[in-house]
């Protein structure tokens, strides 16, 4: 049984930083795509930065050169740090996994990118203002 747990979130002033936290339990899978979403109500998800069992990590244009994405294999977490959080940040943030499929679809963020990481956590709320 997959589980991930975010924390990390927040309310912070605009042009401040967070790091949010994914801790993964119970993944069984030696190759494997994780990444972060967000997701306001009303809205499509929207992905934000992925990593592979490679690491290799990619970050989507709408937050790159403020978010990156990385990971510690020792304690099976997946971090993800923003800077300069602006207002529009504001969202319900999730990680979430692969079931073990890797591809150019890892990296890309095509718009069916969320379908192919479908274990997901509950989220974390960001708020900017």
């Amino acid at each position: 049984h997959v589980q991930l747990v975010e924390s990390g979130g927040g309310s912070v002033q605009a042009g401040e930083s967070l790091r949010l936290s994914c801790v993964v339990s119970g993944y069984r899978y030696s190759t494997y795509c994780m990444g972060w979403f967000r997701q306001v109500p009303g809205n499509e998800r929207e992905p934000l930065a992925s990593i592979d069992s490679d690491g290799r990590t990619s970050v989507a244009d709408s937050v790159k050169g403020r978010f990156t994405i990385s990971q510690d294999g020792a304690k099976n977490t997946l971090y993800l740090h923003m800077n300069n959080l602006k207002p529009e940040d504001t969202a319900m943030y999730h990680c979430a996994a692969s079931g073990g499929q890797l591809g150019r679809w890892c990296y890309e963020f095509p718009v069916n990118w969320v379908s192919w990481l479908y274990n997901w956590g509950q989220g974390t709320q960001v708020t900017v203002s």
